[in-house]
């Protein structure tokens, strides 16, 4: 979820006509929130909530770094849990929610993780699952968004389920292009709302493994 304004226009992206960000689990500080913002970046969306069932306390720092270090939107999402032990989902999005405002902080989307990994094999119950969780989060008052690809998507709940169409798609696509090019519609999706273009990049200001992100 840096380029030097010589790698944006490698990429045939304008400061002027593209807004870049970033995902990253590793603690941030402020300072290089900071620096990441001089360098270009303006949103950032952090994990608060973990595939084991447990709450990303780190995620909730970075948020509050994040708004401290002058970027300008910064979400949040939440990484599921499938095991038996696990809460149900919307106590998952409940726990995930909860601790963001518990920690002094805000978000401005709510992003779904939907992505193959320990989900079960029986899709009407997936869907079931991410209908939980996206009216738990707009009961609780905040924007949804869906986390996802077409290879993730027709894995888990089929690729022409369109039940949360409706919500904005943050498009995981390795490409390496900060565009919507190449892009095939899928889950009642036309278009993404963001692209996650690349994936454990070093990035500047002395930051490795993060995701780059773009939207026009």
């Amino acid at each position: 979820m840096g380029l030097s304004q010589l790698v944006l226009l490698l990429v045939g992206v304008s400061a002027a006509s593209a807004t870049l960000g970033f995902d990253a689990e590793q603690a941030i500080s402020t300072s290089t929130f900071s620096c990441l913002n001089n360098n270009g970046y303006e949103f950032y969306i952090s994990r608060v909530y973990r595939s084991n069932g447990q709450l990303d306390s780190q995620g909730v720092q970075n948020i509050k770094n994040a708004w401290a270090g002058g970027f300008d939107y910064v979400d949040a999402y939440i990484f599921p849990c499938h095991s038996s032990s696990c809460p149900s989902a919307g106590d998952q999005v409940a726990a995930a929610i909860n601790s963001v405002k518990n920690g002094g902080t805000h978000f401005g989307t709510f992003w779904l993780d939907v992505e193959i990994y320990n989900w079960g094999s029986n899709q009407n119950t997936n869907r079931q699952f991410i209908l939980d969780m996206a009216n738990k989060v707009e009961a609780m008052g905040h924007s949804v968004g869906i986390y996802t690809n077409n290879n993730n998507w027709q894995s888990i709940v089929g690729i022409d389920w369109a039940g949360v169409s409706k919500y904005p798609l943050w498009w995981a696509n390795y490409n390496g292009n900060a565009n919507f090019n190449n892009f095939k519609p899928f889950g009642g999706w036309s278009k993404p709302a963001i692209h996650q273009y690349t994936g454990d990049v070093k990035g500047p200001c002395s930051v490795g493994n993060f995701d780059q992100n773009w939207y026009p």
